[in-house]
């Protein structure tokens, strides 16, 4: 039996600023892989990433003569799995996902990677639908929060515990997952972080990316 996309989701993407022609494909946009259906968001979601990616870089680019170095700073900020999840649950995301009922139940409408993931899958839908000018249009309305917001300005944790070693003199800080738990949708990570005679901290996220981030940050609280 062929899907539909439903009313009320139709008319969410509407007022959230989409252009909605192909209603299998922003149903595909929806869709968890949990739900077991040919088409779901993975493929959307890859497109819908350089999307995002672009539209970002390009407005960052626009806004004055920062070097490469700080445009790539603030771009990663922007684009990470933590903001796009926050511009999820910003706009009301996560009851229109199309999940599973276990998938549910295991929290994945309010897992940062499942929400990050569906964010970028519309806005993959948006571009092949719309064009590109629509979709950098949509990133733009979406996430004008954190572009205004200054985000990613100061340096990444990461950088600045490596920066931190290098100045004084000890050995690069060396990241270890040492806990990995939940399905795979929802999956949790816990990073420890070292650096030689000095000490570690630990972090956890939904991401090992994420937990490094929380573990260098934490690090840096402690002994920075």
């Amino acid at each position: 039996m062929n899907k539909t996309l439903d009313p009320e989701t139709r008319d969410w993407l509407i007022e959230t600023g989409f252009t909605v022609r192909d209603n299998a494909m922003w149903l595909a946009a929806l869709t968890h892989g949990s739900m077991d259906e040919i088409r779901n968001y993975q493929r959307l979601e890859f497109l819908g990433d350089r999307v995002l990616g672009l539209s970002i870089a390009d407005w960052l680019f626009s806004q004055g003569d920062a070097p490469e170095g700080k445009l790539a700073q603030r771009l990663n900020a922007i684009v990470s799995r933590g903001t796009c999840a926050d511009v999820a649950r910003s706009i009301g995301l996560a009851e229109h996902i199309r999940i599973s009922k276990q998938a549910r139940a295991d929290g994945g409408r309010d897992s940062d990677n499942i929400l990050g993931d569906v964010v970028e899958s519309l806005l993959g839908a948006e571009f092949l639908d719309n064009g590109f000018d629509a979709a950098r249009a949509m990133v733009h309305r979406l996430f004008r929060p954190v572009l205004e917001s200054g985000a990613g300005h100061a340096k990444h944790p990461k950088s600045a515990l490596q920066e931190w070693a290098a100045g004084n003199r000890r050995k690069p800080p060396e990241y270890e997952i040492i806990d990995r738990s939940g399905p795979d949708h929802a999956t949790t990570f816990t990073v420890r972080v070292k650096v030689y005679k000095v000490g570690e901290a630990e972090g956890t996220a939904s991401s090992k990316s994420e937990a490094e981030k929380a573990a260098a940050k934490a690090f840096m609280e402690r002994y920075g």
